[in-house]
């Protein structure tokens, strides 16, 4: 196979894998489906897609172009110091949080047992505390009743964590940190934010 086929095939195999694990979670039109190159920055397309924001807004608000705002959410890019600053001032949260160079580095591909989807219409009756968990289930297009299940809590206390950015216990919190293999510190990192912000 010559080096041309075998990057072709290389292409494709990533496309199949992306339309698989993360195409449907990309239904929104304001956010392009990943074609090419897998979804690097999940946290920063969480946070965005919980905010409503679209990609070309954020980089007008950010005075970047929007193949470099792409770069940081689909190719895992580090924005420069003075864009990294000015990303994190507009959406609240740390470098660590929004660019964690380790999680960067990880495959985003979570172990999904069975199809599912999330319910746009149940998010914007409910206000999100947590907004990266709720983004992450709109990322990946997961409902809530099935994230539940498969981290083994109920539907409940899974919706208390989302909509009252409840800490969860620690082997709670170990639980939702294997199944969507982000670190505790930024799964929850909104709980956090808002105990610190009350205290």
């Amino acid at each position: 196979m010559s080096k041309n086929q075998l990057e072709s095939h290389k292409i494709q195999a990533w496309s199949l894998i992306n339309r698989k694990y993360l195409g449907k979670g990309v239904r929104v039109k304001r956010f392009r489906r990943p074609t090419r190159s897998q979804i690097r920055n999940r946290v920063l397309l969480a946070i965005l897609m919980a905010k409503d924001m679209k990609l070309s807004r954020f980089a007008e608000e950010l005075d970047v172009s929007s193949r470099s705002v792409s770069a940081w959410v689909y190719e895992g890019r580090i924005p420069s110091k003075n864009n990294l600053d000015n990303a994190c001032r507009l959406l609240g949260y740390p470098p660590h949080v929004l660019f964690n160079e380790a999680l960067l580095r990880q495959s985003p591909i979570v172990c999904q047992p069975k199809p599912s989807r999330f319910m746009k219409r149940s998010h914007s009756s409910s206000p999100s505390s947590n907004i990266i968990l709720t983004g992450l289930c709109m990322v990946y297009d997961f409902s809530v009743t099935d994230v539940s299940n498969w981290i083994g809590i109920h539907p409940g206390t899974f919706r208390k964590w989302l909509h009252y950015s409840h800490l969860p216990t620690p082997a709670m919190q170990e639980k939702a940190e294997v199944f969507f293999r982000i670190p505790r510190n930024i799964l929850f990192a909104d709980c956090e934010f808002r105990t610190s912000s009350h205290n």
